[in-house]
């Protein structure tokens, strides 16, 4: 009763309750967002807005590469190959394909017999001295490991036959005589007899030529003199007096 009456004169002063409850249902949400049409994406995307790349300013300034300065070895290896390059005529580069420390000594020795010598120098130092150079087309055989084969004189045939008998030495490249040849051009190469057989048979072929000009050249003045020799023998005999006659006489028997 006490609550009911503390209500109702609540209600006619005009005040509100402190707290209230609301009672309310739950709807569920029944609307969706309507995709948009395919024209419409299709005109969006070609309507789209893409702003101008930025123009490269005209005046690039060039990037300067920090100056890295070569070490003592790096130096003395480079001078080296310069001397072998100046001083050897046969300069190959052999790719090595996992070769043991036994097989290098056996090929070093069979090809020590035939003065040819093995070198073994870093990539880096190799192209750094081909780059300046004129043998600069050699810089693309120098990728991996690799091996330099030199010589002071061509002998391109012993070194091929050296290297038969280690198959993990590939043969890349080499210059002979200032000239960049391929593995094909070094076959061919070998094939070619040597200069000493060469300047025989130019010097035979030149004796032969000579001795076919000078024998023609004679030919001429010795079939006259020839001539000549049967016309003084034939007057000889006919200004001979009584020469048929007597000779007719004296082969008479008695």
């Amino acid at each position: 009763m006490a609550a009911t009456l503390c209500g109702k004169l609540l209600l006619r002063q005009g005040w509100l309750p402190v707290t209230h409850c609301v009672r309310h249902g739950s709807k569920a949400v029944t609307r969706h967002r309507k995709p948009m049409h395919f024209l419409k994406q299709k005109l969006l995307a070609v309507t789209e807005y893409v702003p101008p790349k930025p123009s490269a300013s005209k005046r690039r300034v060039p990037q300067v590469k920090p100056h890295q300065e070569e070490s003592g070895l790096a130096v003395l290896l480079k001078r080296e190959v310069q001397s072998i390059f100046q001083e050897c005529k046969m300069i190959a580069v052999v790719h090595n394909s996992a070769t043991n420390a036994e097989e290098m000594l056996h090929l070093k020795h069979r090809l020590r017999k035939h003065d040819i010598a093995v070198r073994f120098f870093p990539n880096q130092v190799m192209r750094a001295f081909l780059e300046d150079s004129q043998y600069s087309n050699m810089e693309p055989l120098f990728i991996g490991p690799t091996v330099l084969l030199v010589s002071k004189e061509p002998k391109v045939k012993e070194m091929l036959q050296g290297l038969r008998a280690v198959p993990q030495m590939v043969l890349m490249g080499a210059c002979i005589e200032n000239t960049l040849l391929s593995l094909q051009g070094l076959v061919s190469y070998s094939k070619l007899p040597s200069l000493a057989t060469v300047q025989g048979q130019v010097v035979s072929a030149l004796s032969l030529q000579t001795s076919q000009t000078a024998a023609v050249l004679q030919h001429h003045p010795a079939r006259l003199s020839a001539l000549l020799q049967q016309y003084v023998t034939q007057k000889g005999q006919e200004g001979t007096p009584g020469g048929s006659d007597g000779k007719a006489g004296e082969m008479t028997p008695v």
